[in-house]
């Protein structure tokens, strides 16, 4: 019987861990030779990968703690759990959003502090006040920078709140382009977002493009007295130019879910402890949802929800598959299916899809391939891999 070992670096749910039958997966912290690794925060880019890796999931969706570009060069799939912990995070933005623009913190931390009878907390209470006057949301502009499934569902939630909503995606995808409402606006582009909101929030990943996307100059574009929320990846905005606009009086407040030493000193920051994703409901979804992406790799090779693979889900037609890994340029799936032919082996069904620099291919036969031509196709330049998946149970 094929059995499968997954190595978990972190603590993960255990709705999730329950995905994989025990009478065919060994699940531990503590495994040799794990043909797939399960993970949340844990910083992987110094850890040597053993040999037996078939694939990496982590029950996230931000993948910068994984070394995804070696990953890739090795044939080996990082799976990710984009929009599992959305409603979560969508909650917090808004409760950040309410936060700050009702000064709750500030007025809080005032209250906590108070002394004496309640005569005279009264008193200081009617005197004190007035330092934390806000703003309603209602015909207030939230600009949504980034339309993923947390964007999409910021976007929309606001509206329900009486706020128009401007928002910006280029690589906005079809699905997501459907679940946002009709209502909200699209932006020209990042200046005109910035320039037409009284609040913005920031939901895209950290990439070489994104890197400071948020900067001094787009800032100093806001209308004075804007609110800027970050709930993305710290790095995609210039804490530096995010004090500044602080201290000028350009920025109302900043929301962030990721603490720095400045901003912690600072009186018009709200900062959380990274809490996006920290509920029960958005931890055993994300554990279930990548649980079952690996689940479905190990035992069948299709591809969902991967960050470096291509997408790719043959329905299971015959006992025989091989799943294939290989460099994106022209002749490969040629010279695969020449070497099945040597062997007489008729294909059943086959489907190659690509992504960049890697394409992958699936291919049901309807007798085995010996060792000579899983050789023979390994041997060719430009295959990382190519892995035999009998029936599970077999």
């Amino acid at each position: 019987m094929t059995t499968f070992k997954i190595k978990t670096l972190n603590s993960i749910a255990v709705v999730g861990l329950d995905r994989f039958p025990r009478d065919r997966y060994e699940v531990a912290a503590e495994i040799g030779k794990p043909d797939a690794i399960l993970l949340r925060s844990f910083k992987m880019h110094d850890m040597p990968i053993p040999d037996s890796v078939l694939c990496v999931g982590r029950a996230g969706a931000g993948t910068n703690n994984i070394p995804v570009a070696k990953l890739s060069k090795l044939g080996i799939p990082v799976f990710n759990t984009p929009g599992a912990n959305a409603s979560a995070v969508k909650e917090l933005v808004i409760a950040g959003l309410l936060m700050a623009a009702r000064n709750l913190p500030q007025a809080w931390a005032y209250a906590r502090a108070l002394k004496g009878s309640d005569e005279e907390l009264d008193k200081a209470v009617e005197a004190g006040k007035k330092d934390f006057v806000g703003f309603e949301l209602p015909k207030r502009t939230l600009g949504v920078l980034g339309l993923g499934a947390v964007g999409v569902e910021v976007a929309n939630s606001a509206f329900k709140l009486g706020m128009q909503v401007l928002g910006h995606d280029p690589a906005i995808t079809v699905q997501h382009a459907w679940q946002l409402f009709s209502s909200v606006q699209k932006a020209v582009n990042l200046d005109d977002l910035f320039a037409r909101s009284d609040v913005v929030t920031v939901h895209v990943p950290l990439t070489k493009d994104t890197d400071k996307l948020v900067n001094a100059a787009r800032i100093q574009s806001m209308r004075r007295g804007s609110v800027l929320l970050n709930f993305s990846r710290d790095e995609v905005v210039d804490s530096a130019a995010v004090v500044a606009a602080l201290d000028s009086g350009k920025l109302r407040a900043y929301v962030t879910d990721f603490p720095k030493r400045a901003l912690l000193d600072h009186p018009k920051v709200i900062c959380f402890p990274h809490l996006g994703a920290s509920t029960v409901e958005a931890e055993e979804n994300c554990a279930v949802m990548v649980a079952d992406d690996v689940r479905e790799f190990l035992e069948n090779g299709n591809v969902t929800h991967s960050v470096n693979f291509p997408e790719t889900v043959l329905q299971r037609t015959r006992p025989h598959r091989l799943a294939i890994p290989h460099a994106n340029v022209p002749n490969m799936v040629a010279q695969i299916l020449t070497a099945l032919a040597a062997q007489g082996i008729n294909i059943a069904d086959m489907l190659n899809h690509s992504r960049g620099d890697i394409s992958y291919t699936l291919v049901d036969l309807d007798s085995a391939a010996n060792e000579a031509t899983l050789a023979r196709i390994r041997a060719i330049d430009g295959v990382l891999t190519a892995r035999v998946l009998p029936i599970v149970g077999s």
